[in-house]
């Protein structure tokens, strides 16, 4: 279910609305994830299994990892140990759901063998759930942030259904408070509308309308494709994929802000950029983010000599890109 299709903005949202503020304040995170999960199970309903699974699984391994951190024998060995695992099984799933046809299609092409597969449906959100349940296990392991003792409270944090499809990435630490405990007034709630309004004008007016003309010039045969026509193609494809993302960002920020969650911005300004890196810093600012905190900084950052940056770098780079 999109964010901008009839049926969540004449359905879903006012049945969810109503109920949210009809319920007691202990029913709330209940409505809010219960109807996390079935907008989750519009597209693939079996893959609700998966984000539960997932939830489950990282919740019960941080309750291990802090365990052992208070408990073993050296404790240090053994919550790294636990850590690593559970590090394993998340990209495991993350990578055969996203890459294993594509692996096969490279292992094909590369030794002329025929190996047949069927392409399965790419889960909705696995991106994003996986990097969020993984910064919980990291931060649990860090102590910076101690466990509850409430699965309820985490599996409505992986699956919180304004950020779950498109972002912005968010960390437990930033929300922590706000899931047990949040209000909203007239003004956040009317801030969350107004917001989610300009994320849809994005969307359906901008985005959109600038992908038809980027479809129509790549549509053209070669020979009646000019110069102009070409420049018309990638200034439409280049904002379209920014009016499309930022759009989803400001409507999952809206909505974030009508339960009151306040999500952090995912994008500022990117094309006034003077550099690369500025434009990265402004590009989907949760993604950068999170390899910043949990990948590049770990490995050294630029506080090691050159080539151990560069290599830094080439990881970071590496596995953003794929």
């Amino acid at each position: 279910m999109l964010f901008s299709s009839v049926y969540f903005i004449y359905y879903f949202l006012p049945a969810l609305l109503i109920c949210y503020y009809v319920a007691p304040r202990p029913a709330k995170n209940v409505i809010l994830l219960l109807f996390s999960l079935v907008f989750y199970s519009w597209g693939e309903p079996i893959y609700v299994f998966l984000i539960i699974f997932s939830g489950v699984f990282n919740y019960v391994m941080a309750g291990e990892i802090q365990s052992l951190q208070q408990n073993s024998h050296p404790p240090k060995m053994s919550a790294k140990k636990t850590l690593i695992f559970t590090v394993v099984v998340n990209l495991f799933i993350l990578c055969f759901f996203k890459y294993y046809g594509f692996a096969l299609d490279i292992f094909n092409s590369i030794t002329g063998a025929h190996v047949k597969y069927t392409a399965l449906p790419l889960p909705i959100g696995i991106s994003f759930y996986t990097f969020q349940a993984l910064s919980y296990v990291f931060d649990v392991y860090k102590h910076k942030v101690n466990i509850r003792g409430k699965l309820l409270e985490f599996m409505l944090y992986l699956s919180l259904f304004p950020q779950l499809i498109a972002g912005p990435i968010v960390q437990y630490k930033d929300v922590e408070t706000q899931l047990y405990s949040r209000s909203v007034t007239w003004e956040s709630f009317g801030y969350g509308v107004e917001r989610f309004i300009v994320g849809l004008a994005k969307k359906v007016l901008l985005a959109n309308t600038l992908g038809s003309f980027h479809q129509m010039v790549i549509a053209l045969p070669q020979s009646k494709e000019s110069v102009l026509a070409s420049w018309i193609g990638i200034l439409a494809f280049t904002f379209q994929i920014y009016f499309d993302f930022s759009g989803y960002s400001d409507m999952a920020i809206g909505l974030g802000q009508m339960f009151g969650f306040h999500f952090k911005e995912n994008f500022n300004h990117p094309y006034i950029s003077k550099s690369v890196t500025e434009f990265w810093r402004r590009w989907h600012i949760s993604l950068g983010s999170w390899f910043r905190e949990y990948l590049y900084i770990p490995l050294g950052g630029n506080r090691v000599n050159p080539l151990r940056h560069i290599f830094n770098l080439v990881v970071v780079w590496g596995l953003t890109g794929l």
